[in-house]
């Protein structure tokens, strides 16, 4: 048999008989030496020649003692030569051994007596440097101590990420003993946690070599079976010298405390996030419902999965509600849900009225101004939140488990509640969730609360703008009218624009739109003021220009003094206008036949200013003819010049033979926009013939083409 084959392992063995160069032998550099009983150098290894400098040739048949030994140490060293002989016990320890150029090295040694077939005895010595070993002593004590004593869990897995070493760290952040890790994989130590992301980076690791540092895992383990804990853990790749692969390095620190330190921070940031995103989003508006809107839907889904937002029906009213008691009425405004759900149908849908007795968890958060808070939600809880046994069923059905009710509270007064409801969202409501409910609900009360009075106001002047508004005398001799008025787009903001048609003397009318400068009850009320008076002079027969000059002294002592106005008079035993400007747009004229125009007039200063002349001018206005009049608001806008506005009137009324009512229609339609922030009067007045009049001249002032005051 060769030496190969004795060597050669048996099937199924080959990793446990071979071993590639570069392993801890070949680090540690032991050299072998054989003597025979002579101390004669017989056998010579590389190492060997590595360790004293020697070749083969220059050693094999060599006195080992002369060669290797100085004078001062060869009587010792024979000594230590015939006991191992002679006695057969190994011998171990430190030698200064003599180099090939003369130097000294301290070798760690150990020896035995062989013997061979032939009863022949030899001494074998394996040697290698003192420093290597103490090295490799040190390097092992400061890795046993800093594994048995470290604070931080480490283990070594092998290939098949089987436990092969933990240390005492790592025992008690398990929970286990070292033994129950074992030749064991990750998932039968710790079943409780999620462990396919683990072995897979330990398996990128095994494959590429790239460490790992720091991947955040989260979980319980026996050490702590009822909380949750968060550990960073680091892999690396574990090589021999000769770069084989033997496993991989796991590191597990525990930072659960900073882990929730962490966790609390960005809930604060969350926290200032969404109130910030609450100062931005809530109460854009005066409108209630979509200032209640606005709540709803900064609520979901940052602070609960459904939300909804519920006033007190007689805060609706203006009337103060005082300190409840007992049920309440109230009204839904709003509810937002982050994801279709059942408990939305649970809610009373917005515009609806519902009482709910006092015993109900919203009627206690509004009677005692106060957050209520039900970390976990039972049965018996439901029936204290739905307003009866089928809105019960649907909380149930969609899995409510947390709730929270916070009041609106709005300089001293509960106007309703903002209530939030946890389905999705694991995490209960606590007193952290409420004081954020809390804040963002005091923010949105005083929004509501002041949507709530403009509300009132509005009507009040929307009712006082309506009854200031004349109704069309239902004949007006030889000319027929249509008008329209609408308020501002954004807000249904009443102002003060208006228009008028006055029956006079002598079969005349006259015909008026003006435009007080303001929107509200202050605009509305001025606009009646000077309603009225112009109705009053005109009933006097002056002129336009005239009425125009008493208008304008008039105004003077109005707090609210800069108006435009176009007042015209028709004579239809003429077929003539006069007409006065204001400072107004001037009106458009319609005749069978011709493109429609703007009348050239003198525009003349605001009534308010004082000190200005008016002018009155004769227009033809036969038969079939058609006299537009309207304020601005109808034809001014930011995003275009006037005159391509105006250019657009015109187009618009170049359509003949159309009704009036469908020509005020229309010109709303066209030239009117959602968002337009002024409001509109539109006049629209058309000549008729006269059937069976006998057309006189007897009492009709003479005004000129143009009558200064």
């Amino acid at each position: 048999m060769s030496a190969t084959d004795a060597f050669r392992p048996e099937p199924g063995q080959a990793d446990a008989a071979r071993s590639a160069p570069g392993g801890l032998l070949d680090v540690l550099g032991v050299a072998a030496v054989v003597l025979d009983t002579d101390g004669r150098i017989v056998f010579w290894s590389p190492q060997a020649g590595q360790l004293f400098g020697y070749t083969a040739d220059e050693a094999l048949g060599q006195l080992a003692g002369r060669l290797l030994v100085h004078e001062q140490h060869l009587d010792l060293m024979i000594k230590l030569f015939a006991q191992a002989m002679e006695s057969g016990k190994s011998g171990a320890g430190v030698f200064p051994a003599r180099r090939k150029d003369g130097g000294t090295r301290q070798v760690e040694f150990r020896n035995m007596r062989l013997l061979d077939d032939r009863h022949d005895v030899y001494l074998l010595g394996l040697a290698t440097g003192k420093a290597t070993v103490q090295d490799m002593e040190r390097d092992l004590a400061l890795s046993v101590r800093l594994v048995s004593q470290s604070p931080i869990g480490l283990a070594v897995m092998d290939t098949d990420l089987r436990y092969v070493t933990v240390n005492p760290a790592l025992q008690r952040i398990n929970g286990l003993p070292a033994d129950e890790h074992i030749g064991r994989h990750v998932r039968e130590v710790l079943p409780f946690l999620d462990v396919e992301p683990i072995e897979a980076a330990m398996r990128e690791v095994l494959e590429t070599g790239k460490p790992i540092v720091d991947q955040y895992a989260a979980g319980r383990t026996p050490a702590d079976p009822d909380h949750d804990h968060a550990w960073s853990v680091s892999y690396h790749r574990l090589e021999a010298p000769d770069s084989k692969v033997l496993g991989v390095a796991v590191s597990v620190v525990d930072i659960t405390e900073r882990h929730h330190s962490a966790t609390e921070a960005a809930r604060a940031r969350q926290r200032l996030a969404v109130i910030a995103d609450a100062s931005i989003r809530i109460g854009t508006t005066l409108d209630l419902e979509r200032t209640a809107g606005e709540l709803a839907d900064v609520a979901v889904p940052q602070l609960a999965d459904v939300a909804a937002v519920d006033v007190l029906d007689g805060v609706l009213g203006g009337r103060s509600t005082g300190a409840p008691q007992g049920p309440a009425l109230f009204r839904a405004l709003a509810v937002a849900a982050a994801y279709p759900t059942e408990a939305v149908h649970a809610a009373d849908r917005p515009g609806d009225v519902a009482r709910y007795d006092a015993d109900r968890l919203v009627t206690h958060c509004v009677n005692t101004g106060r957050p209520v808070l039900v970390p976990h939600v039972d049965s018996h809880d439901l029936q204290r939140i739905a307003r009866d046994s089928a809105a019960v069923t649907l909380l149930a059905t969609a899995g409510v488990h947390s709730y929270l009710a916070v009041p609106l509270i709005a300089r001293g007064e509960v106007l309703g509640a903002l209530d939030l409801k946890r389905i999705r969202n694991p995490t209960p409501f606590d007193d952290d969730d409420a004081l954020l409910a809390s804040e963002l609900a005091a923010r949105a009360a005083v929004c509501i609360d002041n949507a709530r009075w403009y509300q009132t106001q509005h009507h009040t002047a929307l009712t006082l703008q309506r009854n200031l508004l004349p109704q069309p005398p239902a004949h007006l001799p030889g000319l027929d009218i249509a008008c329209r008025y609408q308020p501002a787009g954004t807000t249904s903001e009443i102002g003060g624009d208006w228009y008028d048609a006055i029956p006079l003397h002598h079969s005349k009318t006259a015909l008026v739109v003006g435009d007080v400068m303001g929107s509200g009850i202050n605009a509305a009320a001025t606009m009646g003021q000077l309603r009225t008076a112009t109705r009053a002079f005109a009933e006097l027969g002056l002129q336009p220009a005239q009425v125009m000059h008493h208008l304008d002294h008039l105004t003077q002592g109005v707090e609210q003094t800069i108006t435009t106005c176009l007042y015209a008079v028709y004579d239809p035993h003429r077929a003539q206008c006069h007409v006065s400007l204001a400072g107004h747009l001037p009106p458009a004229l319609v005749r069978a036949g011709q493109a429609p125009q703007l009348l050239d007039l003198p525009t003349g200063a605001p009534l308010g200013v004082g000190g200005v002349a008016f002018h009155t001018t004769r227009i033809a206005f036969r038969p079939g003819d058609q006299l537009v009049l309207y304020t601005d608001g109808l034809v001014e806008t930011r995003h275009e010049s006037i005159d391509a506005r105006l250019e657009c009137l015109l187009t618009l009324l170049d359509v003949p033979d159309r009704p009036l009512e469908e020509t005020c229609d229309e010109l709303l339609h066209a030239l009117r926009h959602p968002g337009d922030d002024d409001d509109v009067a539109l006049l629209i007045a058309q000549a008729r013939p006269r059937r069976g009049t006998r057309r006189t001249r007897r009492f009709l002032p003479p005004w000129g083409s143009k009558a200064a005051t």
